[in-house]
This record gives structure tokens, sequence and C-alpha cells, in this order.
């Protein structure tokens, strides 16, 4: 019988490149935001396709900043999805927005369209969609619908009036290098937000990265700018310009926030792109070797490659048909057991605390609640083998001959 394997669920994929990297950047007496974080910004423009790029210290940061350019303000009401992490919803909070949340539909982890479309009404100002596991949402219907409404939608900042109707900001925290219809993530909707944390894909340990498309009469350097002072402090200088021969003088514009990027960090993001193709291709060929031995025992899987659309193939989501969310648990806990530690993919944001004391109802979801129930995300990083990939099919399917029906 195998030895038991210790298989962790999202380790960092480190290697001495980073290593070097990072310590270059200290080496070089500039830790913080400075040429390493400014090249990053220019690499993550070009992966994407987008003219400018701004690199903060979290995806979280970038959709607040990103709602904040855009000029919404207490008494919108921003939508997204109760099937997703809080960052997707709490940034609307931040601003003192009011958070509308939709149901997924029924076979995909996707927003109901339909529902959506109901949601929209004379305060809504955007519209969040989430890319979960790295899949792409379906951006022709969220521009169709949110053209559709554009009847009633009524701008209130230059930026507004410029798009003309509600915004699209996607969560892109999780597909860095997914593409639906030939167009990369990041240059899907309005504002992107990526996420560059330690268990994402491409990382810089703490990170995100937000991309934008060109909007007729707003000026790309102009957003860059703005998205600048709202990241430190309202400082109409940063620490490397103040370098420069006679420059410390500064002006503060506004008591903004501080959630800059540093160049330790983005030293990390410069060597990973050295490598992320290679790593995408990984990805792809794990999520392959578990399609082919799951999908023929019943276990229901996210279809990461199609005609239409490319994953990033960040998170590997079954569900178990039939099961209860307890048979779920000791699925997870018998997996535990043999060194494989699983997850879950999303408890709804309308069972948490925060949420419930926002007034939402779980019961108002209900496929987002049959979406969790029965949901199991197994270990998919780049850091495994394909033995390690091989024991963890075995004993999934050796486990689930008890739960199957």
């Amino acid at each position: 019988m195998e030895s038991v394997r210790k298989i962790p669920f999202s380790p960092p994929d480190i290697t001495e490149e980073e290593i070097k990297e990072v310590s270059d950047a200290l080496r070089s007496g500039w830790i913080t935001t400075g040429p390493r974080t400014k090249e990053l910004e220019a690499k993550v423009a070009e992966y994407v396709g987008s003219e400018r790029c701004v690199c903060l210290n979290s995806q979280t940061a970038c959709a607040e900043l990103a709602l904040r350019v855009l000029g919404i303000k207490p008494g919108d009401e921003v939508i997204t999805s109760a099937y997703t992490y809080t960052a997707s919803a709490s940034v609307i909070d931040h601003i003192g927005a009011t958070i509308v949340l939709v149901d997924t539909q029924e076979n995909s982890l996707e927003m109901d369209y339909d529902k959506l479309e109901a949601s929209i009404t004379e305060k809504t100002k955007a519209i969040i969609p989430v890319d979960i596991a790295g899949i792409p949402c379906d951006y022709d219907k969220i521009y169709e619908i949110a053209s559709k409404k554009s009847n009633i939608f009524k701008p209130e900042s230059d930026i507004q009036r410029a798009l003309g109707r509600i915004a699209v900001m996607a969560d892109t925290a999780h597909s860095f290098g997914a593409s639906r219809n030939g167009v990369p993530a990041g240059m899907l909707a309005d504002f992107s937000s990526f996420s560059f944390h330690a268990v994402k894909n491409f990382t810089t340990a703490e990170g995100g990265a937000l991309t934008w498309k060109s909007i007729p009469g707003i000026g790309n350097d102009d957003i860059y700018n703005q998205l600048q002072l709202l990241s430190l402090h309202g400082q109409s200088k940063d620490a490397l310009a103040k370098t420069q021969l006679g420059a410390w003088e500064y002006d503060i514009v506004g008591t903004y926030y501080k959630c800059n990027m540093t160049d330790v960090a983005a030293a990390m993001g410069l060597a990973q792109f050295k490598r992320y193709n290679t790593m995408l291709a990984r990805r792809r060929e794990l999520i392959e070797r578990f399609d082919s031995k799951l999908i023929p025992l019943g276990v229901e899987v996210l279809k990461h490659y199609s005609d239409s659309y490319s994953s990033s193939g960040h998170l590997y989501i079954t569900r178990i048909p039939g099961i209860t969310a307890a048979e779920r648990n000791e699925i997870i806990i018998k997996m535990a057991e043999r060194g494989i530690a699983c997850n879950v993919h999303y408890k709804p944001l309308p069972m948490h605390t925060a949420y419930k004391n926002l007034g939402f109802d779980i019961k108002d979801y209900p496929n987002a609640y049959l979406h969790f129930a029965n949901e199991i995300t197994l270990p998919l990083h780049t850091r495994l083998s394909d033995e390690d990939a091989n024991y963890i099919i075995d004993n999934y399917t050796s486990i689930l001959e008890e739960y199957i029906k």
C-alpha cells in the first residue's frame, strides 16, 4: 500500500528565480513602490492588452479604488453574486453603497442573468461579475443587460456619463491568464481586479492589479494618476518622484488611502512572469487528468476549456450528486486523514454573520446553497507531480465509492 503523502491545498510555487529577484530588490536599497512595481504594471498591462495598469496590495484594494474612481457613493447600488468570497461584496460596503446579491444559475456558478436584470434599478451603478475558478463569465450577456437598462441609468460623475450605462467591474481574482472569445481577462470588463495573493496561480505574496478598458472622453493617464493618489494618501508625488534633486515638496490633495504595492512584492511577480505560461499549461494538464478519471464516476466538475473560453485553471471544483453537507464534510475529513487538504468554494455570502446582519437570508438564494452543500475543491497547483495527482484521484475515487449512488 502506498504510504501517506502530504499534499497541501495551494502552496505558492516559488523557485530560486523568485528568491533571487526578491534578494536583488532588498540589496538595491529600494523596497517600497518603485521601479520594479512600475515594471510589473507595464508587464501586466501588456499581458492583458490594456493601456495602463495599477498594482496595489490586494485585489480588494483594486476593486474598492475602481468603485471610487467611478464615483459610486452612499445611496447607490452595486450588484454581485451571492456565491463568492466576501471581497467581491465587502468593497461595496466600504464605500457606503448598497450591496445587492444575485443567486447563481441552477447549473452554473455564474449569476442568474435573468435575476441580475430584474435586480437593476435607477440606483444601480455597477455590476461585479465573479470569474470563479478562473472561468470568465458571459460578459457579452452582462453588457447586453447593462445596455438594455441604460434608459433608467442616472449618471452622477464624468466617468459614469462617459460610459452611459452601468459599469461592469469584474472580480478577476482567479482569472489572470484566462480569456473569452480571444479577449484576455482584464479587457473583458470596464475594470478588472486581479489577485496575486499567496494561493493564486500568479503570486506576489500579497498583491493585486487593476486594469481597465479605454473609455472615450476619459484619459487613461488621468485614471492612472487618480488611482495613484487614492492608493498613497492623496500625496501628489510618490516616494520615487521625491528622490529627484530638490523634489521633496508635495501636496496632499485628499484624505485618501494606503494600499500601494512594494517593490519586494513586485520582484516576485517579475520572476513569476518568466514561467507563467508554462504554469498555466501545467494546470491544464492536471485538470484534464482529473476530468478523465472523475467525470466517468458521476462527479460533476466545472468545464474549464471550451470553444469560447479558456480558464486560468485556478480551482478544481467538484460536486457530488446526492450527498448532504454533513457527508461532504465527512469526505473532506477522510481526504485529510490521507494527507490531502481539500477546501470548499464557497460558503455563500448570505450564510455568513456579516451578511446576515445586513439582512441577507440564504433562503432567498436556493441555487447558491445547493452548489455549496455538496461542493469539494481538490488541490490544484503547479507543485503537484503526476504521482501526486494520481494519489489525489485514487483516494478521492476510493472514498467516493461509499457516497456516489
